[in-house]
């Protein structure tokens, strides 16, 4: 069942999360922009306010009462919790529930407590990781501040822990670029451009490194570099590899699309459904292909 749902939100994700692919404040400017100097983004003072009660609201609502029990029952314990070592226990338990039903935003707020507990690069790592699946996943622009401001947080305790870490230096590369979308900054620093460069850092180092091709590729399509975006989703393609295609397949087609290449656009549409496996997701792709066959 958790594989099921798995597969159906990477779909959902892939097809419906073009809110994601909106053009980056610093990849591409419009000229009344560029023409305001002295504009700086700053912090939004919403971020702070987002905390896990917050996001949980929502995210029972969208799992249902059946699989929000066990959860509300774990959260009830947890305030009663007389001892440090139970606490830990609860909010470890809870992380782990939230991953089960697919909800990173909640996931991330209690990963972020045992990092702060244990400062140790695993939870440090993974809560970084369920902030920025957490800034994707949503169409909320109150809760996106605080996803992304976590997430760079995160991922800089993590890489303080293991510097080398390249899939860390992926997650704050994303972050950066992320942020600057939002208008707002990391008071560090950390522009999109800074951003773009950990991830081609990344790439130099291990050019079949997954996560910062995916991004790079996305990012190139919001900078409308469509050909570079194509390069980029074929080559993991090419991979030999047990992760899921239905993404890069799906963003190659828009890249195609985009570039008026219909035939590759189609057949790489065409992959995509096959992929999926959804028969209403299925017809969405389908009906992709046949603006594109009129």
């Amino acid at each position: 069942m958790i594989k099921k749902q798995i597969v159906t939100v990477v779909a959902v994700v892939a097809v419906m999360g073009y809110l994601y692919l909106q053009p980056v404040k610093g990849l591409v400017k419009p000229k009344e922009e560029r023409a305001a100097p002295g504009k700086q983004a700053t912090e939004s003072p919403v971020a702070s306010k987002i905390n896990v009660a917050a996001v949980s609201v929502p995210a029972k609502s969208a799992i249902g009462a059946n699989l929000a029990g066990k959860i509300t029952s774990l959260e009830d314990a947890l305030k009663k919790a007389g001892s440090a070592s139970e606490k830990l226990k609860l909010q470890t338990e809870l992380a782990h529930e939230w991953d089960n039903v697919n909800q990173p935003a909640p996931a991330a707020f209690y990963y972020m407590d045992l990092a702060q507990a244990k400062n140790d690069f695993e939870n440090w790592f993974t809560a970084g990781s369920r902030f920025n699946d957490a800034y994707k996943f949503t169409q909320d622009t109150t809760m996106q501040p605080a996803f992304v401001s976590n997430a760079i947080v995160s991922f800089k305790k993590a890489m303080d822990l293991r510097p080398a870490d390249t899939e860390s230096k992926t997650g704050l590369g994303v972050a950066y670029v992320n942020q600057t979308s939002l208008g707002i900054t990391d008071p560090e620093g950390g522009s999109p451009m800074q951003g773009i460069m950990l991830l081609r850092e990344v790439v130099g180092a291990d050019p079949d490194n997954w996560n910062a091709n995916l991004n790079l590729g996305q990012f190139a399509m919001k900078s409308g570099q469509y050909q570079k975006a194509v390069e980029r989703f074929k080559h993991m393609i090419a991979l030999n590899s047990k992760r899921s295609k239905v993404e890069p397949y799906f963003y190659l087609a828009e890249s195609y699309k985009q570039l008026g290449m219909k035939k590759e656009a189609i057949d790489a549409y065409v992959k995509c459904k096959e992929m999926m496996g959804d028969p209403t997701m299925g017809q969405t792709i389908d009906n992709y292909i046949n603006e594109l066959k009129n």
